[in-house]
């Protein structure tokens, strides 16, 4: 009898059949290819000429059910992820950013299909979902040599649009149930509340931006501070997205009246499709010192390029480049800054989330409950009468 201990393997039938034995079990396994699908089965005899026979037959019996059409051919992984992107692609059209349709593209060839390309849609089961996440988190090296581990958000973005292959595939039929491909041994996620500028740093980052300004270290970077200045004012009054306001042209901006005073109504084009936005009056200023410093035209882009380098030059030598909990401010913490002080001056949390074309959900879950003044006092400290 062959040693339990090691994996011995077989083919016959011109290699259509193989026989392997799995470690401490004395039995012969069999498997096939029908159909594109992988079939296996145990043949329960520990001796390799009555495996063979057993294995033999089960092929055989095999082929006739293919032959009748009782097996159905299997489809390919690359298959239904072409039917997803193209379909998506169509059904979403003016609904979804084109960037975010485009990430699902990007995460199938460069991630997904390399792992699953050759797989059956059958094939992928939690087992291999699971096997795909530790590759991720495996596969690439350092200069160390250390694992470069993607972000969770990467990791369950490229969940999400294999999700979506699989559920266009059983749309279609090819797939008799969606698989639970959720993470197993999730924790709860910590609540990490978003980097944001109190009032005080806020004051502190635009006086230090205003003055970079006006007296830049090189005259030739004249234009560049003062483009960041504006940038900096303007992105905390409408509390756009970074990616939002620069996709934003001079005839997506109107500037109107309401309740005596000067807003910009601007059309935003987002990773929701189209939204609208009412700035605050701070906004108003620094929208027309750009249209006049740069000539632009009506289909010219406000903010074509965000001056990141010199942001954070800027926040290292304010010494706020990280909040106290240690998260890094970048250019979105200015749009947290705005939803932060909405809130701290009592507007209406609705109003807000749709201003930001977010969820009530989302600016409870990570803005309101880091803001002491959102807290009622009275309401809180109350004492029953003895």
């Amino acid at each position: 009898m062959t040693d339990m201990t090691t994996t011995a393997r077989h083919k016959f039938l011109d290699g259509k059949v193989q026989l392997y034995m799995r470690a401490k079990s004395p039995h012969w396994q069999c498997s096939c290819s029908i159909a594109g699908k992988q079939m296996r089965t145990s043949t329960k005899e520990e001796s390799l000429a009555r495996a063979k026979d057993v294995a033999r037959d089960w092929y055989l019996g095999l082929m006739g059910k293919y032959r009748a059409g009782e097996i159905k051919e299997g489809t390919p992984f690359k298959k239904a992820a072409q039917h997803f992107l193209s379909e998506y692609t169509i059904i979403t059209e003016g609904e979804r950013n084109a960037k975010y349709v485009e990430g699902h593209g990007i995460r199938l060839r460069v991630h997904l299909l390399p792992f699953f390309g050759d797989k059956m849609v059958e094939e992928i089961t939690p087992g291999l979902v699971q096997e795909y996440r530790v590759h991720r988190m495996t596969s690439r090296k350092d200069k160390e040599g250390n694992p470069m581990r993607p972000s969770r958000s990467t990791l369950h973005s490229e969940i999400i649009t294999l999700r979506h292959v699989l559920k266009t595939a059983q749309r279609h039929g090819w797939l008799p149930y969606l698989p639970d491909i959720s993470a197993p041994y999730k924790a709860s996620g910590k609540i990490a509340h978003r980097a944001w500028f109190s009032p005080e740093e806020y004051k502190q980052l635009y006086k230090a931006t205003g003055e970079r300004a006006k007296n830049p270290k090189k005259e030739r970077w004249r234009s560049a501070c003062e483009d960041l200045h504006d940038y900096v004012l303007f992105m905390v009054n409408s509390g756009l997205r970074p990616d939002e306001a620069k996709r934003i042209e001079v005839r997506d901006v109107e500037i109107v009246t309401e309740n005596k005073q000067r807003i910009l109504l601007i059309t935003v084009r987002g990773k929701r499709g189209v939204g609208y936005c009412k700035t605050m009056p701070g906004a108003v200023m620094p929208f027309q010192r750009m249209q006049k410093r740069h000539s632009l035209g009506t289909k010219d882009l406000i903010f074509p390029k965000i001056q990141r380098e010199l942001f954070n030059t800027i926040l290292d030598e304010l010494g706020m480049k990280q909040d106290r909990e240690g998260n890094p401010r970048t250019a979105y913490s200015l749009r947290h800054t705005y939803i932060s002080f909405r809130l701290m001056e009592g507007a209406d949390i609705y109003q807000v989330a749709k201003n930001c074309r977010t969820s009530v959900e989302m600016i409870e879950k990570f803005y309101a409950s880091h803001i002491k003044d959102m807290i009622d006092a009275a309401a809180i400290n109350t004492r029953k009468k003895r």
